[in-house]
């Protein structure tokens, strides 16, 4: 079943001459418990694509419908009470609130959204990506790394729908990043969570169901095999 699909999407910044298609014409569907890479080189457009397709811009042309709402057609009050529903997300900069501590930042959640995680689903997360101890600390406390696996974990403790990760891994060790990666493809399987991960690692697609690979603005979906072959990293 459909969860996320983008029908001729587009996205043009600027006028003229000067005019940039950071996103040519896209489609792209996304199925419920799929996890999907897209990877590409930095300013290919794939925190574009990303964006989007989580309704934090909106496209120059083209509709986008998630959970059979059509994103197009809902005014910003409207679209944010979706995402806030349905997605969610982990962005590159950690997106934590600073005057919070870690086990506060999940609670913040609890104000604004029902149904999230229990408290031993939450345990078990925070075990899983190894910040137990870090429960009480605020984000200027943490390591870059830290706060990555905090901005991860406070994004699945909502349970949403769809999970938009922009290059979740990149301030991760490799042996964490495989952590991470095998975190996402168990929860993914579990809730039936429809999880898109951006990353330029193509090391990480053998935890995913399909690949795309972003190329100035063009999306494409390749097989693992055909990614494998053109990235030495990933073998």
């Amino acid at each position: 079943m459909a969860i996320l699909k983008l029908d001729k999407v587009k996205k043009t910044f600027g006028s003229g001459h000067k005019q940039v298609d950071a996103l040519k014409e896209t489609d792209f569907v996304a199925d419920k418990g799929e996890l999907i890479a897209v990877i590409g080189p930095s300013g290919s457009g794939k925190s574009t694509f990303l964006t989007i397709a989580g309704g934090l811009q909106s496209p120059s042309s083209g509709e986008i419908i998630v959970n059979n709402q059509n994103l197009s057609n809902l005014n910003e009050k409207k679209r944010s009470k979706v995402r806030l529903r349905e997605i969610g997300f982990i962005l590159q900069a950690s997106n934590l609130v600073p005057f919070l501590t870690v086990d506060k930042q999940m609670k913040l959640l609890d104000n604004v959204k029902k149904d999230n995680m229990t408290k031993e689903e939450l345990e078990a997360l925070y075990e899983n990506l190894g910040i137990t101890e870090l429960r009480k600390k605020y984000p200027s406390d943490l390591s870059g790394g830290e706060r990555q696996r905090v901005a991860i974990a406070k994004a699945l403790y909502s349970k949403p729908s769809i999970l938009l990760a922009d290059e979740p891994t990149a301030s991760l060790d490799s042996d964490r990043a495989y952590e991470v990666m095998k975190l996402l493809k168990k929860e993914t399987e579990n809730n039936g969570t429809t999880t898109i991960v951006v990353t330029h690692d193509t090391r990480l697609i053998e935890y995913c169901d399909k690949v795309y690979v972003m190329t100035d603005g063009v999306l494409e979906e390749k097989s693992k095999k055909e990614v494998e072959k053109t990235d030495p990293l990933s073998h």
